[in-house]
C-alpha cells in the first residue's frame, strides 16, 4: 500500500471487545475517503488508533513513508497527521481569527503569546486557512454568532492551520441541514484540492456519497464493503447494516431510495 496515511491491519481491543479488527485503509494527495457504518461500527476508535489517542492492539501507521506506530499523538500531530473531533469546542469568546491563531502551531507557549500580540508566521497560516474555507469574511466576528454550519466549518480551518499533510474528520456535518451539509462539503473538496488527504467519518452518507473518491463501510468493527462511492452504496451488506431487518408491518421510511441510496443513519451519537 503506498499514501500519504497507510494504515495496516489496524486492530483494538477493549477488555474482550474487538472494536476494531483488521481494518486496513490509505488515503492519498488530495482525495476524500470516507469511513462509513451503523453507530458502534468502530469508526471512531479507528482514527482514535491511527492518530495515536488510542493504543493499537496489533497493526501499522504509516504517515508520508515513515512509520510511525510507535509515536504518540502530539508527535503524529506535529509529522502532518491532524484531526476533529465530534464535539465542537471553540473560544465564543474570541474571534473566528482569534480562535485560529490560538490554534496555530507555535514554537513554545511564550511564542503563542507572540503571535496574539504581534503576529507573525501564525497570521499566514490563518489568513490561508481563511481563505481555503470560505470564512475570511467573517474571520472578525464571534463564533456564537454564526449559524451552526459555519461553525462546523471554522472547526475544520482550525485544523488547517497547521498545514496537514491528511486531515481526519470525525463527523463535522453533525446536527447540520441539508443545505449546510451541501455548503460543508464543497469546503471539504476545496481543501481536498489543495492538496490535502482527508479521511471522513459520517453519517451523512449522502455528503459521503457525493464528494468522496472511496468509501470504507464498517460493521462491528470490521470492514464490510470498500470501494467506489456508487460500488459501496449499493453494497447489500451495507444496506442491511443500516437498515436491519425491516418490520412487514410498518412502511419503510429510512431505506434506500428507488436509485440504491442508503440515507443518513437512524440514530446519532458515536460510531
Amino acid at each position: 500500500m503506498t499514501g500519504q496515511l497507510v494504515g495496516e491491519a489496524i486492530t483494538v481491543v477493549y477488555g474482550r471487545n474487538v472494536a476494531v479488527d483488521s481494518v486496513s485503509m490509505e488515503v492519498t494527495c488530495g482525495q476524500i475517503v470516507g469511513l462509513i457504518g451503523p453507530n458502534g461500527a468502530g469508526k471512531t476508535s479507528f482514527i482514535d488508533a491511527v492518530t495515536g489517542f488510542t493504543p493499537m492492539t496489533t497493526g501499522r501507521v504509516v504517515l508520508n513513508d515513515a512509520d510511525v506506530t510507535s509515536l504518540a499523538a502530539h508527535r503524529r500531530a506535529a509529522l502532518g497527521l491532524r484531526r476533529t473531533f465530534q464535539q465542537l469546542r471553540l473560544f465564543n469568546d474570541l474571534t473566528v481569527r482569534e480562535n485560529l491563531v490560538v490554534a496555530a502551531e507555535n514554537d513554545t507557549r511564550f511564542g503563542l503569546l507572540r503571535d496574539l500580540v504581534r503576529p507573525r508566521k501564525s497570521a499566514v497560516a490563518t489568513d490561508r486557512a481563511l481563505e481555503l474555507t470560505g470564512l475570511s469574511d467573517v474571520g472578525d466576528e464571534l463564533p456564537r454568532d454564526l449559524p451552526a454550519g459555519t461553525r462546523r466549518i471554522v472547526g475544520v480551518a482550525r485544523a488547517l492551520v497547521a498545514r496537514p499533510t491528511v486531515l481526519l474528520l470525525d463527523e463535522p456535518a453533525a446536527g447540520l441541514d441539508t443545505q449546510e451539509s451541501t455548503a460543508l462539503g464543497s469546503t471539504l473538496t476545496d481543501v481536498a484540492e489543495s492538496g490535502v488527504g482527508l479521511l471522513l467519518i459520517e453519517h451523512d452518507t449522502e455528503l459521503v456519497f457525493r464528494i468522496c473518491s472511496h468509501v470504507i463501510a464498517l460493521d462491528f468493527g470490521a470492514v464490510i464493503a470498500s470501494g467506489s462511492s456508487e460500488e459501496v452504496r449499493r453494497s447489500d451488506a451495507l444496506i442491511s447494516a443500516y437498515l436491519g431487518v425491516p418490520d412487514a408491518s410498518e412502511p419503510d421510511v429510512s431505506g434506500p431510495d428507488a436509485g440504491g441510496t442508503v440515507t443518513k443513519s437512524p440514530t446519532g451519537g458515536e460510531g
